[in-house]
């Protein structure tokens, strides 16, 4: 544990924060690695504090991958804090901890690829911990997940995808995949324009119900399935031939991505209310978007694949 973090009386034993803050930062680095291999770009990196005294304080390492052949943009970034008093994003299931001291660390990444033909991906693991105002025993639980933006749509990589995350949760219960498949379709949907983000994968949040050993396996079981998960689809999709037009839909769509994360987003709402380091809270932005008044895709086109067939809530696999 980093001395920053532990300056706020941290709710969760020190042992078991080394133990996961010690995965989280690995998985960063298997993660960023084999990216930059695949794309010939390096990360640049960027360790960061926030100093004792501030709202939030603690450390952590963003890293950004911009202007590569194969991506436009990919973040991936770690962070490890603590707070005197959890924001209310991670309080509306957990009434009973409003005001409560916390601890939080997690990796999350977006890759934005240049491609259209690419899909766009999302993964995080993250691990929160709190005391309840007056004392009692601290509550330690864990979130995250993994899920497919596609802006043209192949049934082959939504299979995959879901194939590679139903097995990763399968030692943990016949139940986890289906019941994480559900929970993310119904997170990762545009409320606003009901309108699901891309083809889902599995997302949980709160969760440790199977107590601190095998949750924390279960949160590391999803974190070690993502690049199984998405490489192949790159290696089938980042050649393919595109035009103008296929490159002004993906800009298009892009847009849906921005409104997800600015309106609904919890992870993002949580930094940006606890007082988290905006730059790294915002690498999961595109570096190029584009809006249009209520733009339709001409009937029949492969445009209009998209919406009918992956923009639905459906079983893959």
């Amino acid at each position: 544990m980093n001395d920053q973090a532990s300056t706020s009386a941290p709710p969760v034993a020190a042992g078991q924060a080394s133990v996961v803050r010690q995965y989280l930062t690995d998985l960063q680095t298997r993660i960023t690695t084999a990216i930059a291999g695949l794309d010939g770009t390096p990360f640049l990196e960027d360790a960061w504090t926030k100093p004792a005294g501030e709202r939030l304080q603690g450390s952590g390492i963003t890293r950004i991958l911009e202007g590569g052949p194969v991506f436009e943009r990919a973040g991936c970034g770690f962070s490890h804090v603590s707070g005197p008093k959890l924001p209310p994003s991670a309080t509306h299931h957990r009434p009973e901890l409003t005001g409560a001291p916390f601890e939080a660390m997690g990796v999350s990444l977006v890759f934005h690829p240049r491609n259209p033909y690419m899909p766009t991906v999302h993964m995080n693991v993250r691990m929160i911990a709190a005391t309840p105002v007056g004392g009692g025993e601290p509550v330690c639980w864990f979130g995250g997940g993994m899920d497919l933006t596609p802006y043209y749509g192949f049934e082959e990589d939504a299979r995959h995808f879901h194939t590679v995350c139903r097995d990763a949760l399968a030692p943990f219960g016949a139940d986890k995949y289906p019941r994480f498949k559900t929970w993310c379709d119904d997170y990762f949907c545009l409320k606003h324009r009901n309108e699901q983000r891309g083809v889902g994968g599995v997302f949980f949040d709160d969760f440790s119900e199977l107590g601190f050993d095998d949750s924390f396996a279960m949160l590391r079981a999803v974190g070690d399935a993502f690049l199984t998960a998405y490489l192949p689809i790159v290696e089938r999709r980042q050649a393919l031939a595109y035009g103008e037009r296929e490159r002004e839909f993906q800009l298009y769509r892009r847009g849906r991505y921005v409104e997800f994360n600015l309106v609904w987003d919890r992870g993002t709402h949580f930094g940006l209310q606890s007082g988290g380091r905006t730059e790294s809270i915002l690498l999961s932005m595109p570096p190029l978007v584009s809006w249009a008044y209520a733009r339709q895709p001409e009937p029949g086109s492969v445009e209009s694949r998209l919406y009918t067939d992956f923009l639905v809530r459906k079983d893959w696999v």
